[in-house]
């Protein structure tokens, strides 16, 4: 497990940065939604809902699942080498 890794390119670390923002969105959207219906069935005053501006917690939950999904897009295409595309010999012309 101790092999050199090359380092990633750069498109590759914006492709998993921009993938992490949008997938932190989403399941914060999908957290909120969930936490929002739990709220409603159970009449609880759980302070978590899909308007961040106003809400604290949810601006937390927010940061929390953005930079959990950018840190973790990151760590993979920092571990995972790129593919390396087998160049096949072209045939000389004689």
């Amino acid at each position: 497990m101790n092999e050199k890794t090359t380092t990633p390119s750069l498109l590759r670390l914006i492709a998993a940065v921009f993938l992490g923002i949008i997938v932190g969105f989403i399941l914060f959207l999908v957290a909120a939604m969930f936490i929002g219906a739990f709220n409603n069935l159970m009449g609880m005053a759980i302070p978590v809902g899909m308007d961040f501006t106003e809400n604290i917690v949810s601006a937390i939950l927010l940061v929390i699942f953005v930079i959990g999904c950018v840190a973790g897009f990151c760590w993979k295409v920092w571990t995972t080498p790129p593919i390396e595309e087998k160049m096949e010999p072209q045939p000389t012309e004689e």
